[in-house]
């Protein structure tokens, strides 16, 4: 009877622990929001005409410029864009943009989320451009941007460049390096909510030598894929040129292996294995597969990470163009928005097998499979509206190509907006009574 009231004591006493750590547990538990950061798409500058395409009426936008945070509907699959830049709430729904000059060129590019770092290459900054950077902060307060170019005579002076509050500046590309020739960029933000659009325009005298809209990539890497590159035929030549340019960013020089994959095989040119490239130096390369094939790939192996584009001569309607393949991230479920742009898709990689839904204009939705090996073309159908990834194998990499009446042109097949988490805060009785 002694150790009896000890016991019942030191028991509740557990019992008591015990209790409120759980209670505890149930108080640390968080919630989450889940959303999609609205996406930005560049500004129409003077003599050029947009076009984004949507997959739904009822997709709400801005137009950066404004002031308030009020948003309307756009009412039409594809939107004209006379001016601004739009800021748009496509929930998971990659919008593409369609810019062309008249008579002189076309090219794509992917509505996007605010990036912490972009890479440009592509343009020139010699006698011949025309070319413009355009850097648009689509948030609320002022922004700091850094702007690191290189160029054949390797990094030039870092410009730190004040964007206002719902502004864009344009910065002409032969401002950024004078008189050279191979141009890379990376867009660096220190503070705001940054999104960078490169267009490569080339002139010479009222001569137009075409021009085209610059993909960036996100990052640096050892292996990168370039999914579609445009191999056309001429009459004077087998096929119109391509270059391939490179960039070494670190502190160490690289080396490069590079492998071309189309449907005639897969092989590494003559001169591209195992080739040097200085770090920090923007170098060029001629790419002149000996292949049928309308389209092919090319994957990049290199010992240090690098960041590189094909630029390929192109006809369309009977005019001469350019276009600026660029490299991709790994494919992954997602939705992108096509309307009236018609565009061919080229899928990389070893093992290809893709699912993909397509709304059509009229809502119905069909169903395709993409199988093969190295690389698979497809053709989006004509009256699509969008299309949706719903399963993708590891290792596979896409990217589009659209001829138009003013030229022809590339986009990445890639997510403009990631799906982001934020911890909502938990109510506590405790902050009021301590």
């Amino acid at each position: 009877m002694t150790f009896i009231r000890p016991l019942k004591f030191i028991a509740a006493l557990l019992s008591v622990i015990g209790i409120s750590s759980v209670l505890s547990v149930a108080v640390t538990t968080q919630d989450f929001s889940e959303s999609y950061p609205a996406v930005v798409c560049p500004p129409t500058l003077d003599g050029l005409a947009s076009q984004i395409s949507f997959s739904s009426k009822k997709t709400p936008f801005q137009r950066l410029q404004n002031r308030t945070t009020k948003t309307s509907q756009v009412k039409v699959l594809r939107l004209p864009v006379k001016k601004d830049s739009l800021v748009i709430s496509s929930e998971g729904v990659t919008p593409v943009v369609w810019q062309s000059r008249a008579g002189s060129w076309a090219g794509g590019a992917l509505c996007m989320g605010p990036a912490s770092s972009q890479w440009f290459v592509g343009g020139t900054a010699d006698v011949t451009s025309k070319g413009r950077l355009i850097i648009v902060n689509s948030g609320l307060s002022d922004a700091v941007v850094d702007v690191e170019s290189f160029t054949e005579n390797g990094k030039q002076p870092l410009r730190t460049i004040n964007v206002s509050s719902k502004n864009q500046v344009v910065l002409p590309l032969d401002s950024l390096a004078p008189g050279d020739k191979y141009l890379s960029v990376h867009i660096a933000p220190r503070s705001g909510r940054i999104n960078a659009f490169m267009i490569d325009e080339q002139g010479k005298g009222l001569k137009a030598l075409g021009g085209d809209l610059v993909n960036p990539a996100m990052s640096a890497g050892k292996s990168i894929v370039i999914p579609a590159i445009p191999n056309q035929s001429s009459k004077n030549s087998p096929a119109l040129p391509h270059t391939l340019r490179v960039l070494a960013p670190g502190d160490v020089d690289a080396s490069i292996t590079v492998e071309v994959l189309s449907a005639d095989g897969v092989f590494v040119p003559v001169g591209l294995n195992a080739r040097s490239v200085s770090a920090g130096i923007v170098s060029e390369f001629q790419l002149s597969p000996n292949i049928n094939a309308n389209i092919f790939a090319v994957r990049i192996l290199a010992t240090e990470p690098v960041v590189a584009a094909v630029r390929s001569s192109a006809n369309a309607s009977g005019r001469k163009d350019f276009v600026w393949s660029t490299a991709v991230v790994e494919l992954a479920p997602m939705t992108m928005a096509v309307t009236g742009l018609d565009p061919l898709v080229s899928f990389a990689g070893e093992n290809i097998d893709v699912s993909i839904n397509v709304t059509l204009i009229n809502g119905k939705v069909v169903s395709e499979t993409i199988k093969g090996a190295d690389i698979v073309n497809w053709r989006v159908p004509a009256n699509a509206r969008s299309f949706t990834i719903n399963k993708v194998g590891a290792g596979t990499f896409a990217g589009a190509l659209v001829s138009s009446v003013n030229g022809y042109g590339y986009f990445p097949i890639a997510a403009g907006s990631l799906l982001t988490k934020i911890e909502v805060p938990d109510s506590n009785i405790r902050v009021l009574n301590p």
